[in-house]
């Protein structure tokens, strides 16, 4: 039976920023990295460019074998994992292959969450969570003339672009009132269904399907929405969302509410065992309760600390909670959001006279959530200000004016 001493299950931001704070403190423990996907290692967020033709498949890689040698790991792809005994402290594989090890890291991100349409099983549908998604779509998309996108999120929007710049007529059906409702309040997301209006996209919100069949009149699929009107398309996506990909742990002991929740070192329940990313329900900064935040620096953040804490380092930090960040770019633009955006507190909306626009959400004089569609902003600087919770009340009117200049400057003063 194969051994390591670090045994990292996933293989992406979470998984490899914890690689990397584990060679820091222990250069020769032995170390294996398992994932369930064919390729080398590769961010999601680079999907739409495979999927549009504007990256190469085995152009998108953030690893290649080399760095696994020289780092002293050996990386098995195609080893999905399907079973967890902690006491026994191995983790079994689809192939029937066991792996023991004696420090675990669970990141084994998320899985596309497919919602319960009726006929849903009966046709052919896509999603785009991996490589081979990606390369799918786009084969798909040269064979075809329309599409529909359930789900206006981050993914469903921009595979939505990618077809309608592909010339395809595309609908987008959301259930909620507006497209990325997550992140950006109604006058922000308004801004952002113009623009897809502008290039062609038709969007069905505040609409739901209830049914999905095969259509035998030239299209895929027929689909049948709440209101009990009817699309047709060549290609369906699925994009209404994630789930952490945690069903392996059945029966493991390991306790999982939505995901894998850990402490503020990300250690689980179970002795010897981490999680990080996607996968992984830490402590929101906000809230101080559990939360699932799917980005990439949270990945990276949890990574590290998990990382750090199985190669025993006295040092490591206590994680400082979870906080929203997301840049949204489309058709050119961008649309930036972070921390409690979309709250009804303090609000401090502008509309600049070249279209853009901004809010801000403060309270009691301290940021804590920012949007903004074609303006300029420094989403590190407003994490900061974010987290050690600036009081901006000597300085309200010029943040207000000049937010980027503004920032700049009380983080210039706080770090001397």
């Amino acid at each position: 039976m194969p051994e390591a001493k670090y045994l990292l299950v996933g293989s992406s931001h979470a998984a490899l920023e914890a690689m990397r704070a584990i060679r820091q403190v222990d250069a020769p423990g032995s170390m294996a990295m398992l994932t369930c996907d064919p390729a080398l290692p590769y961010s999601p967020t680079i999907l739409p460019y495979v999927m549009s033709g504007r990256s190469k498949p085995d152009g998108v890689l953030l690893r290649d074998a080399d760095f696994f040698a020289a780092q002293g790991c050996a990386f098995v792809p195609g080893a999905r994992a399907v079973g967890l005994d902690p006491k026994a402290r191995s983790v079994r594989l689809e192939s029937g292959e066991s792996w023991r090890y004696e420090r675990l890291l669970i990141a084994t991100g998320a899985a596309p969450a497919i919602p319960p349409i009726k006929g849903i099983e009966t046709v052919r549908f896509h999603v785009l969570r991996s490589l081979e998604d990606a390369k799918s779509l786009r084969a798909a998309m040269g064979g075809a003339k329309s599409a529909v996108v359930l789900g206006a999120g981050l993914v469903g929007l921009h595979a939505a672009e990618t077809m309608a710049e592909a010339g395809l007529a595309v609908s987008v059906v959301e259930m909620q009132q507006h497209v990325l409702p997550g992140y950006f309040d109604a006058t922000a997301s308004e801004r952002i269904e113009a623009a897809f209006a502008a290039h062609g996209v038709r969007l069905l919100l505040g609409r739901r399907a209830v049914e999905v069949s095969r259509e035998d009149a030239g299209h895929s699929c027929r689909l049948v929405l709440d209101d009990g009107k009817a699309v047709t398309a060549d290609l369906l996506l699925v994009a209404t969302g994630v789930r952490p990909a945690v069903d392996w742990l059945e029966r493991s002991g390991v306790t999982v509410d939505k995901g894998v929740l850990v402490d503020d070192f990300m250690r689980t329940n179970q002795e010897g065992i981490w999680a990080a990313g996607d996968v992984a329900q830490a402590t929101d900064f906000y809230t101080g309760k559990p939360a699932l935040i799917g980005i990439i620096p949270t990945a990276v953040e949890q990574g590290r600390l998990a990382g750090l804490g199985m190669a025993g380092d006295a040092y490591a930090k206590p994680y400082r909670g979870g906080l929203a960040v997301n840049t949204y770019r489309f058709f050119g633009r961008v649309a930036l959001s972070i921390g409690r955006a979309t709250a009804e507190m303090n609000v401090e909306a502008v509309e600049s006279d070249d279209g853009g626009y901004r809010r801000l959400v403060l309270d009691d004089n301290r940021l804590v959530g920012w949007a903004s569609v074609d303006q300029p902003f420094d989403i590190g600087i407003a994490g900061e200000l974010i987290r050690r919770k600036v009081d901006l009340s000597g300085c309200k009117d010029a943040f207000l004016a000049r937010p980027v200049e503004t920032g700049r400057r009380l983080m210039s003063e706080m770090w001397r």
